[in-house]
């Protein structure tokens, strides 16, 4: 075991040796085994710390109503990982390995059991980013999970691999239905730049009526190009008590913290995201950028507080104002940036079109089939629609306001999802709303002075739904067909 210590500080020493965290810098220093995770508790809202509740048991057996779950196969495969022989060999040594495990080749899903705890009775921390078997055969039905073998003790993979990466990748899936899970795993990947994602969920091409599910429960990622990606298509995922720490990639204006694209949906439940890789001279990327049609966020913390750069300069959460957005306890932080900051904290955007068509029950350009009625509370069933409840800011300014709704346009550019003739569209042409309650904190006023927006408004009767966080999601996907 000493030798195999010494052999891994050897291999990293010239890392060691010239890394440094300047703007210059390729490679951030290796944190030694011994070293903790960077800790999330400076990441505080108000004076009161952001960090996940620790306290939250949750049945892993259990998932969202709307996320259908029946007709998945157990995996064919499960594979149990010793913790001190693996550290030793400095890769996955199996306990009782099956053939499939040995040739690295997997029909049917697989599970990675990563042993908890090591010898000497300490959370686990394996010196290398898990090796992912190549999948053949059938996929329909099959499941990928890689967990903890104690719930709610996490282990920890730190590496300081270029490529280092939890990747699935599967393609041309058709209608197939797909299932990924990640429990009790923790990604420390400070060099991880060539990596699209800490974690990338490169399951393609799936089509109507099949669905990629993705869970991540009790995770701490940080690295890669972006610490998630989250490819377009008939994709749901669900992250709920974990820490998102930043990226690392070099691409600082157009790589993010999270980065999901046109998906059904993204629900984020107590979980805290913070270290988007900043620049000096680039206002640079968003801690959350989420495309997905309906997004549900409760208890969720996003900072713009550095990892090891500067902090960025750009909104928070960067959100599609096409489709449906419910939040609850959302809590923003912001400290100072190297550039001036952009105004917006949470920006509903329509300059992109990310999702594919039949995410959308209508137009999400301006139609003339289409005029706001004279009462839209009483029309928010007929709507894009954004509600955010009981929002705080803490920020190191007073916010000239929180949310910005932006205005649909005429249409995209040919060959092109970008959108087009933004400014010239009407505000009796937009079909969109956006409703605040509760919005508190170093602020002016919740929005901007752009379209259909309310604020503490008192809804009719008929509309209360739109406060009801399932009725919100079945009334979404309803309209879809999902």
């Amino acid at each position: 075991m000493a030798l195999h210590r010494l052999a891994l500080l050897m291999a990293f020493v010239p890392v060691l040796l010239f890394s440094s965290t300047g703007q210059g810098s390729s490679a951030p220093p290796v944190r030694l085994e011994t070293e903790a995770l960077n800790p999330s508790e400076n990441v505080t809202v108000a004076g009161q710390s952001a960090s996940p509740q620790s306290g939250i048991r949750r049945d892993d057996r259990e998932y969202p109503f709307y996320m259908p779950m029946q007709g998945l196969r157990p995996p064919a495969v499960t594979m149990r990982v010793r913790c001190d022989a693996s550290r030793a060999a400095g890769r996955e040594v199996f306990d009782r390995p099956s053939a499939a495990a040995i040739e690295g080749r997997i029909e049917g899903g697989f599970e990675f059991v990563f042993e908890a705890y090591d010898g000497a009775g300490r959370p686990c921390v394996y010196p290398f980013a898990p090796s992912l078997p190549q999948i053949i055969g059938q996929t329909q039905g099959t499941q990928y999970v890689f967990r903890s073998s104690v719930p709610g003790v996490p282990v920890t993979f730190r590496t300081n691999d270029a490529w280092a990466s939890i990747n699935l990748r599967l393609f041309d899936l058709g209608p197939q239905r797909i299932h990924f899970e990640m429990r009790d795993i923790a990604l420390d990947f400070p060099n991880a730049g060539e990596a699209k994602g800490a974690v990338h969920l490169e399951v393609l091409d799936v089509t109507r009526p099949g669905l990629i599910t993705a869970v991540i429960r009790r995770a701490n990622i940080f690295g890669g190009k972006n610490a998630i990606f989250v490819p377009g298509g008939e994709t749901m995922v669900l992250i709920e008590d974990s820490i998102i720490r930043g990226n690392i990639g070099d691409n600082v204006d157009q790589e993010h913290g999270t980065y999901i694209n046109g998906t059904l949906v993204t629900h984020i439940r107590n979980s805290t995201w913070y270290g988007q890789k900043g620049w000096v001279d680039i206002a640079s990327g968003h801690q959350l950028k989420d495309k997905a049609y309906l997004r549900v966020y409760e208890d969720l913390t996003v900072a713009n507080l550095p990892n090891a750069t500067t902090p960025s300069a750009m909104p928070l959460v960067d959100i599609s104002a096409f489709g449906f957005t419910w939040t609850n306890n959302l809590k923003l932080k912001r400290v100072p940036s190297a550039q001036t900051v952009r105004d917006t904290l949470v920006d509903l955007r329509t300059e992109i079109v990310y999702g594919a068509p039949h995410h959308y029950p209508w137009n999400i350009m301006v139609s003339p089939q289409w005029r706001m009625p004279p009462a839209p509370l009483a029309s928010l069933d007929q709507v894009y629609l954004s509600v955010f409840q009981n929002t705080l800011v803490d920020s190191f300014r007073t916010e000239p306001h929180v949310f910005r709704l932006n205005a649909q346009g005429l249409g995209v550019e040919p060959g092109s999802p970008t959108v087009i003739g933004n400014e010239q569209t009407t505000r009796a042409q937009q079909r969109m709303v956006s409703l605040a309650f509760n919005t508190r904190g170093t602020i002016r006023k919740p929005f901007t002075t752009e379209g259909w927006t309310y604020v503490d408004p008192s809804l009719p009767p008929e509309m209360q739904w739109v406060r009801d966080r399932d009725a919100f999601i079945r009334h979404a996907l309803g309209l879809i067909g999902r």
